[in-house]
């Protein structure tokens, strides 16, 4: 549930809140060039965090719904979701973030911490695999 509710406020604070979040973890320079420093840069980079906060809400709902099922079937199920957003935010991130000038190299760092983020839940699929084949 806990993590659920930082998945929610996290993916609510990405899409609306981007400008303050940007000048509170960067401080007010960087956050302007983080911003993109023309106007097609801005509407990609905007776009690209609605996206990020969007799939970050659809797993803290995701987790939040399947706090509450007991079917172990379900449970196979739902990381293999969370997988698949994963990837499509590493694939996102590799065809359009990647052209944003004021990036820079982020992008990479990100899709590692995308992967990295789906495999940990490759990893839970194969324990639970694991417990229920024991």
């Amino acid at each position: 549930m806990l993590h659920s509710l930082v998945a929610l406020t996290c993916g609510t604070l990405m899409m609306f809140y981007r400008e303050e979040v940007y000048v509170f973890s960067h401080g007010r320079e960087q956050a302007s060039k983080l911003l993109g420093s023309t106007p097609h840069d801005q509407l990609l980079i905007q776009t690209s965090d609605s996206f990020s906060g969007l799939l970050m809400f659809a797993i803290g709902f995701l987790l939040f719904m399947v706090a509450f099922v007991k079917d172990r079937e379900f449970h196979s199920f739902f990381p293999k979701g969370c997988v698949l957003l994963h990837i499509t935010m590493a694939i996102w991130r590799i065809y359009f973030e990647r052209k944003v000038e004021v990036l820079g190299f982020d992008w990479l760092r990100l899709v590692v911490g995308d992967i990295v983020l789906g495999l940990s839940w490759v990893l839970f699929l194969v324990c639970s695999w694991r417990e229920k084949y024991d």
